[in-house]
């Protein structure tokens, strides 16, 4: 980082620069030790020569105490001695600084997004362990809360936080304000709100509470996380087995349902038959009815089409037939021949004489 490099090169250069210093005057001292003296080669070392380098190693020293560079995603605050309070009243932001080496000094604290997590999953979360809120709600269930906290130092009130917390502000604000209300939210709801559409509504009042809180302190909440809720086991248990009951009863209905909707659909098939089948004796009944219309029609006009008709049906083996007095038929036999062998020859036409009694001779 820019600052790390400009800290390191000016105490690298202080450093070598008092090297260079001890250096020089050990060899003035021996060398003066060797030509005059103990008593000339201590005065020696307070003598122009050697008190410039002295003076030049000191500079290098102060410029690198006194030049300060604030990362962009850094507030420093000046503890000052010539300032009123021992502080000076404005941080210095992101930027390159000159403070009073020796009276002065700047303490560094971040001012980017920072997330503090409490968690029951032992690698999780800040603290090694179950780290989650063990809280009570209304009815006397306990419950353990997985909970993050996402925030940053505003700029502006950086000497406060400093002046009320120093680096503590994480282990002596954050952590016990976000267990303590928490705690005292979570009181307010029952279980199963807890396990229900109101774990939002509890959210949303744990984000405003600790907003207001945070900014009292210097410190901007951006959010409030409700990661987890994890309930004891018996009550665990018993949400499970109730959820089961309702799967079997669910399964139940749906098995209801599709034996309804199959022996709904068994009485619609039968509808559908029974509707067919009266439709077709329907259409039979008027076609009989069509037929015997045209038939009276037909008699209507002309009534030996019933005796044409029933002669039209007489068997082909009738040899000798009967009718009423009165009613004299000849007709054509022209397969008598081949039906019956005789001697003699055969008219190929019969005569019918109609006798009081009626009969049918085969």
């Amino acid at each position: 980082m820019l600052e790390t490099n400009i800290d390191n090169l000016l105490a690298l250069t202080a450093q070598i620069a008092w090297l260079l210093f001890l250096i020089y005057a050990i060899l003035v001292f021996i060398r003066t030790l060797r030509k005059h003296g103990l008593l000339i080669a201590l005065v020696r070392l307070f003598s122009f020569p050697v008190l410039l380098p002295f003076l030049g190693a000191f500079a290098i020293s102060m410029l690198s105490l006194a030049i300060v560079f604030v990362e962009p995603q850094q507030v420093a605050v000046v503890v000052s001695v010539p300032s009123a309070g021992g502080i000076r009243p404005q941080p210095m932001r992101a930027g390159l600084h000159l403070i009073i080496p020796l009276l002065e000094h700047e303490v560094r604290y971040p001012i980017y997004w920072q997330t503090y997590t409490m968690s029951s999953q032992v690698d999780e979360g800040d603290k090694l362990g179950d780290d989650s809120i063990r809280a009570r709600t209304r009815d006397g269930q306990e419950v353990h809360l997985d909970t993050s906290v996402i925030f940053r130092i505003d700029q502006g009130q950086a000497v406060s936080v400093h002046i009320d917390w120093q680096n503590r502000y994480i282990e002596d604000f954050v952590r016990p304000v976000i267990r303590g209300e928490v705690r005292t939210q979570v009181s307010q709801f029952t279980v199963q709100e807890v396990n229900s559409s109101a774990r939002k509504d509890l959210e949303a009042t744990l984000q405003e509470l600790l907003s207001a809180q945070f900014a009292e302190q210097g410190l901007l909440l951006n959010e409030f996380l409700l990661r987890d809720i994890t309930f004891s086991a018996a009550y665990a248990a018993a949400i499970e087995n109730k959820q089961v009951a309702l799967e079997g009863e669910e399964q139940k209905m749906n098995e209801a349902q599709q034996l309804r909707n199959l022996a709904a659909g068994r009485r619609d098939q039968l509808r559908i038959e029974a509707q067919g089948e009266a439709d077709a004796i329907l259409l039979r009944s008027q076609a009989q009815a069509d037929g015997l219309k045209l038939i009276a029609d037909a008699l209507a006009k002309d009534e030996n089409l019933v005796t044409y008709h029933y002669v039209e049906k007489i068997a082909p083996n009738i040899r000798v037939m009967l009718l009423p007095s009165g009613n004299p038929l000849i007709l054509p036999m022209p397969d008598l021949n081949e039906m019956i062998p005789l001697t003699g020859t055969v008219t190929p036409t019969m005569t019918v004489t109609a006798t009081p009694n009626v009969g049918t001779q085969p």
